[in-house]
């Protein structure tokens, strides 16, 4: 099998059992209880689709679309307050976008993104440590 740069969007939803992706190009569909089982079946389902093309995909083939406010409601140790000031954003504003009152411009969903990626990298790079 050869591996591919070929990029596959999978469109995630919250469901009442958990969360389901489907791709918008292709005949792939997928559940999981929880986001990374979700991730992990969405792999597998690329991988037996492309099968017969001879194709191997990897997590880096794989591109997941969430909307904010199912982000916020499943990832919610993330504080949309603390994260507008981290992107010096109105808070109000943001929460109104979380809530799907408003939706952001590609413009303020990029720095969104680029806050919530900022925050991932800074815990990444945490080491926690228990003393007695």
């Amino acid at each position: 099998m050869k591996t591919t740069t070929k990029k596959i969007k999978i469109i995630v939803e919250k469901t009442d059992t958990g969360f389901s992706g489907f791709c918008e190009n292709y005949p792939i569909f997928t559940t999981g209880r929880t986001i990374p089982e979700l991730i992990e079946n969405a792999l597998e389902a690329a991988n037996l689709y492309f099968e017969d093309d001879n194709l191997k995909l990897t997590h880096d083939n794989l591109k997941f679309e969430l909307d904010f406010k199912q982000f916020f409601q499943y990832y919610k140790v993330l504080n949309s307050k603390f994260l507008a000031e981290k992107i010096g954003m109105n808070p109000t504003l943001l929460s109104q976008y979380v809530q799907g009152h408003k939706k952001p411009s590609k413009k303020q969903t990029e720095k969104i993104l680029y806050g919530i990626h900022q925050i991932g990298q800074e815990l990444s790079e945490i080491n926690l440590i228990y003393r007695h």
